[in-house]
């Protein structure tokens, strides 16, 4: 029996519909799947960053060793003030969280890029054709996308949200010192003075840093009692010694 061509065309249409139909709803399966994967990571990352907090507050309280500061006295003998097994373990368990932290990180931007192209643009003439759980799967993502605090682009503003790391501690800070009356506290913990946000050369750096911005307002974040706050500081000439008032120590 021969099929007149217009009704054959209309049977070779109803395939490619029913196929791609078919191809649609597993895709939107496999993607629905990859959200949950996706929400699990962040799930399980966000308890990893208050863990690794937990760390660096203990190592960075005032008087303790800091994330890398010397376990022996300076005569060589290991410390009497500090638990230096705990602090040793403490130090490796942070280390482990970090790399375990920035797979944990790839593998949610990876997710999310191919969340992201479960739907490609070229397939959305055929949106009428597919079901609700495709339909509802790219507001998903992008709804994904924004609560999670990532874009599928930059790595960047992914890492902003790891954990601030402090690279020096107030470990000194004078009465009536430019520091002090603009808001730093013994103990602060530093992981922003300016442009230094880390790296080698610290203290000459951070020197540097102050000396370049007398009498103007500096942005330095730090970590107090846990918390994530940011300060303006000016460097000035005052009474005392410096520009700050304050000494900083690496950790």
């Amino acid at each position: 029996m021969l099929l007149r061509p217009s009704v054959a065309k209309e049977s070779l249409d109803s395939v490619e519909r029913s196929d791609q139909n078919q191809i649609n709803r597993r895709e939107g399966m496999g993607g629905a799947n990859l959200k949950a994967e996706t929400m699990a990571l962040m799930d399980k990352r966000a308890a990893m960053e208050t863990e690794m907090n937990s760390f660096v507050e203990r190592l960075c309280n005032p008087g303790g060793p800091g994330l890398s500061g010397n376990l022996v006295d300076s005569e060589g003998f290991p410390r009497e003030d500090i638990d230096i097994p705990a602090v040793r373990a403490q130090r490796r368990r942070l280390a482990e969280l970090r790399n375990e932290h920035s797979e944990i990180t790839d593998k949610i931007n990876v997710n999310i890029q191919i969340l992201h192209s479960v739907r490609p643009t070229s397939r959305a003439s055929s949106a009428k054709d597919s079901g609700p759980q495709e339909r509802s799967l790219s507001g998903e993502v992008a709804s994904l996308s924004q609560t999670s605090g990532f874009t599928v682009t930059s790595r960047a503003m992914d890492m902003d949200s790891v954990t601030s790391i402090p690279f020096a501690m107030v470990d000194e800070i004078t009465e009536s010192s430019p520091a002090a009356e603009d808001g730093l506290q013994l103990g602060d913990q530093v992981v922003k003075f300016g442009n230094v946000e880390g790296g080698d050369n610290l203290l000459p750096r951070l020197a540097a840093e102050a000396q370049a911005n007398q009498g103007q307002a500096v942005s330095v974040g730090v970590i107090r009692q846990g918390a994530k706050l940011d300060l303006s500081v000016t460097p000035r000439v005052w009474q005392g010694r410096g520009l700050l008032g304050c000494h900083f120590r690496l950790v």
